[in-house]
């Protein structure tokens, strides 16, 4: 009679075969020596290198097992243990078997019940630990002693390149210690310090730091209260730093002053490429600042301005600049109280510009007449491939003047002009522009008062169409009627491969049409038609037909 640990080895396989991966890593280890060779030899187990137990009320008795389990396993390289109840005990457990492991690199321990103990044991570990190159320690509540023990380490690891420590209450104090840490630190890359309660003396600390520290290259700051002071020692930093790639100063309190010690930091800094400074208070001043700086920096590829208040004469100041800026790809404008004028501005650097390929210029007030100028900006601009201008108050005029140019532009692949209310007739303009637009492959024209008649003229341009694949028509006005003409449509257009047609006014009927669509269709994968006015047996019924290409 055989028992459990006599069994020959291929029906201990089998067993196997049938536990998840969180058993065969938490209970089948360490069991007895017979079982352990088994289990390294189990293929599973020797190709398991990533285990996810986020979320799965993991307290200190289950990670003193799985502390155990790390001490043996040489597979697993990440292990995410976020969102569980894990405090001191269990953090000395896994810090305790960091220190003989030698495969894991990532350690995801975010929003756990760890605090500033726990921390020391953490820290502790990674003066000897050799291979983890990423920590995730967001939500902990560590506050400014466990920003000391974490800096400690950091002055002699020689192998973490990312640290998360944001929403841990570090404040200033805290911010001194791991600024202290950089300036002795050679392998930290990536430091996320969003939301810890860091003002300007913090800032400060920090700044100092990135002075003599060019290994970091990305830097969050987001969400803290540094200003203008804080702003001042950043600016500084940036003159003479040559390491940081990105930096997130979003939801800082820094105003048109801050953003002129930013500014002079941007003009003979020569790496950043992404900085981020929506949420701020920023105003037509300090997008002077930012603009002077943009006429001679020649790095800055991504720009985050938005929700900023720049107004119009901001918007002027930043279209000056992008007259003569060669570097500058992304920008983000969007939610900044910008009119036609600012429009203005913006469509006749469009024309000569030749760096940027992404706009977002959404939840502004442009208008009719501001899309008249954005789209003669377009009819000779060669390089943008993204444009966003939802919530724009473009009616149907305005859609005219942005179709006209989708005629003729052949860079533009992604168009956002979601709820601007521009109606059937707007529709009909841009379903003109797709009958000859050939590089267009992303439209976006949700909550527009689209009716049925709107959706027809967008139909019969599919039929023609070779390159949109993907259209986003929901909540608007479409009704059966439309879909029977989407579906027509459909039976000829081998390109589409996802429409959204949520929130609308089509029934079972519209379904049908649909349906005997998508039999013939080869190319859609996706078909939303969430909240429509669909009976709950059609519903099941056309999910059970397409399986994976229709959600309803």
């Amino acid at each position: 009679m055989y028992t459990f640990l006599t069994l020959p080895i291929e029906l201990v396989y089998r067993i196997m075969d049938y536990q998840s991966d969180f058993t065969l890593f938490y209970s089948m280890q360490n069991v007895c020596q017979r079982l352990n060779q088994i289990l390294n030899t189990y293929h599973r187990y020797q190709t398991l290198t990533t285990l996810d137990l986020s979320a799965k009320q993991i307290r200190d008795r289950e990670a003193q097992h799985i502390g155990y389990a790390l001490r043996t396993n040489k597979t697993l390289a990440i292990l995410e243990l976020g969102r569980n109840h894990i405090g001191i005990e269990g953090i000395q457990y896994i810090a305790d078997a960091l220190r003989t492991n030698t495969t894991l690199t990532t350690l995801d321990l975010r929003k756990n019940i760890i605090g500033d103990q726990a921390v020391q044991h953490m820290s502790n570990a990674l003066r000897s630990n050799t291979t983890i190159t990423e920590l995730y320690l967001k939500g902990n509540k560590i506050g400014h002693q466990g920003a000391q023990y974490l800096s400690d380490a950091l002055r002699t690891n020689m192998t973490l390149t990312t640290l998360h420590l944001s929403f841990n209450e570090i404040a200033d104090e805290g911010a001194e210690h791991l600024a202290d840490a950089l300036q002795a630190n050679t392998t930290l890359t990536r430091l996320h310090l969003t939301s810890n309660q860091i003002h300007h003396k913090g800032a400060q600390h920090i700044g100092d730091a990135l002075r003599v520290n060019n290994i970091l290259a990305t830097l969050y700051l987001s969400e803290n209260y540094i200003g203008n002071k804080g702003s001042q020692h950043i600016g500084d930093a940036l003159r003479s730093n040559t390491g940081l790639t990105k930096l997130r100063l979003d939801c800082n309190q820094i105003d048109g002053q801050g953003s002129e010690h930013i500014g002079y930091g941007l003009r003979s800094n020569t790496t950043l490429v992404t900085l981020d400074l929506r949420y701020n208070q920023i105003s037509r001043q300090g997008a002077e600042h930012i603009a002077d700086a943009l006429r001679t920096n020649a790095v800055l590829i991504t720009l985050h301005l938005h929700c900023n208040r720049i107004g119009d004469q901001g918007a002027q100041h930043i279209a000056d600049a992008l007259r003569t800026n060669k570097t500058l790809a992304i920008l983000h404008l969007n939610s900044n109280q910008i009119g036609d004028e600012g429009g203005q501005h913006l469509g006749d650097a469009l024309r000569t510009n030749t760096a940027l390929i992404t706009l977002d210029f959404g939840n502004n007030l442009i208008g009719d007449q501001g899309a008249q100028y954005i789209g003669g900006g377009l009819q000779t601009n060669a390089t943008l491939t993204s444009l966003h201008l939802s919530n724009n108050q473009i009616g149907h005029q305005g859609i005219r003047h942005i179709s006209d140019a989708l005629r003729v532009n052949v860079t533009l692949t992604t168009l956002d002009l979601g709820s601007n209310q521009f109606g059937d007739e707007g529709a009909q303009h841009l379903a003109d522009a797709l009958r000859t637009n050939r590089t267009l492959n992303t439209l976006n024209i949700h909550y527009n008062e689209i009716g049925d008649q709107g959706a027809q003229y967008l139909a019969d341009a599919l039929k023609t169409n070779i390159t949109l694949t993907e259209l986003q028509l929901n909540n608007n006005k479409v009704g059966d009627q439309a879909a029977q003409h989407i579906a027509d449509a459909l039976r000829t257009n081998m390109t589409l491969i996802t429409l959204y047609l949520s929130w609308n006014q089509i029934s079972d009927q519209g379904v049908q049409y649909l349906d005997d669509a998508l039999r013939a269709n080869t190319t859609l994968t996706t078909l939303n038609l969430y909240w429509n006015q669909i009976s709950s047996a059609r519903v099941q019924n056309f999910r059970d037909t397409f399986v994976d290409r229709v959600k309803c």
